[in-house]
C-alpha cells in the first residue's frame, strides 16, 4: 500500500475516532455540584434543553448562584431559589422572588418530562404576564409527595380539559415513578425541566423540612454555593 493510501487511511481512522469521541461529549451530561447549609446535592444537567443548560452552567462558573438563598420552600411541592435579590436580604417584611427575570429566555418544554421528586426545573413569571412561558434564571428543585395511579388520570383530564394541545398518556415507568419515588404531576407541561438530582435526595429532604414563615421562606437562611464538576 502506498504511503499516500496509507495517510489516507490513517486520516480517515482518526476522523471516525475524533467523531464518536465528539458524539460521546455531547452525550455526556454536564454535573453541578450544589453545597448548601443543609449538605451537598449533585445535578445532572439534560442536553434536550440545551440553552437552559448553557445558560446554567455560565451562571455557574459566573458565581452567580453563590451565597444566594433558596428564598421559597414549600414541603410536598418544592424548593425554589437563584434570586440574586437574596443573597444581601435582610428585610422579612417582603416577599423575595422578583429578581432574576431580566432576559429571559424561551422555554424548553418536553411533554415527556415530568416533575419526579429531583427534578431541576425553571421558575418563571405567572402566564397572565408570560403568556409565552419565558424563564428567568431562577429555578426550583421538586420535592413532591407521591400519587396513586387514579390521580394521575384525574391531573390528565383536567390538563387535557384546559388545552387543545396533545397530552400523552403515562407511561407504566412514569405512573411507578410518580407512586414510588413521588413529585409534583400538577406541573407538567408547564416548566422547563432541565436536570435532574443525581446524588442528595436527602439533602432536599432536609430543606424542605427547615421551618418558615409566611412567605415560605426558612426562618433559619438556607445557602447555595455551586460548582460544576469535571
Amino acid at each position: 500500500m502506498s504511503a499516500q493510501r496509507l495517510m489516507a487511511l490513517g486520516l480517515t481512522i482518526l476522523g471516525l475516532h475524533g467523531g464518536r469521541l465528539q458524539a460521546q461529549e455531547q452525550a455526556r451530561q454536564r454535573l453541578v455540584e450544589i453545597n448548601t447549609t443543609e449538605g451537598r446535592m449533585v445535578v445532572a444537567l439534560y442536553n434536550e434543553t440545551p440553552a437552559h443548560r448553557d445558560r446554567f452552567l455560565q451562571l455557574v462558573q459566573a458565581h452567580a448562584y453563590d451565597s444566594t438563598l433558596f428564598h421559597r420552600v414549600v414541603p410536598g411541592f418544592m424548593v425554589q431559589g437563584g434570586d440574586p435579590d437574596s443573597r444581601r436580604a435582610d428585610d422579612r417584611s417582603r416577599p423575595l422572588g422578583s429578581g432574576g427575570q431580566t432576559d429571559p429566555i424561551a422555554a424548553e418544554i418536553d411533554p415527556r418530562s415530568i416533575h419526579r421528586k429531583g427534578a431541576l426545573a425553571a421558575a418563571r413569571q405567572p402566564d397572565e404576564v408570560n403568556p409565552e412561558k419565558r424563564d428567568g434564571i431562577q429555578f426550583y428543585l421538586v420535592h413532591g409527595r407521591t400519587y396513586r395511579r387514579s390521580d394521575l388520570e384525574r391531573l390528565l383530564e383536567r390538563r387535557r380539559a384546559a388545552t387543545t394541545d396533545s397530552i400523552p398518556d403515562y407511561t407504566p415507568e412514569q405512573i411507578d415513578t410518580y407512586w414510588n419515588l413521588g413529585g409534583a404531576p400538577h406541573l407538567d407541561g408547564a416548566y422547563t425541566i432541565f436536570g435532574e438530582v443525581v446524588e442528595g435526595l436527602e439533602v432536599l429532604d432536609a430543606i424542605a423540612a427547615v421551618p418558615c414563615d409566611g412567605y415560605d421562606r426558612p426562618l433559619t437562611d438556607v445557602r447555595m454555593w455551586m460548582t460544576l464538576l469535571p
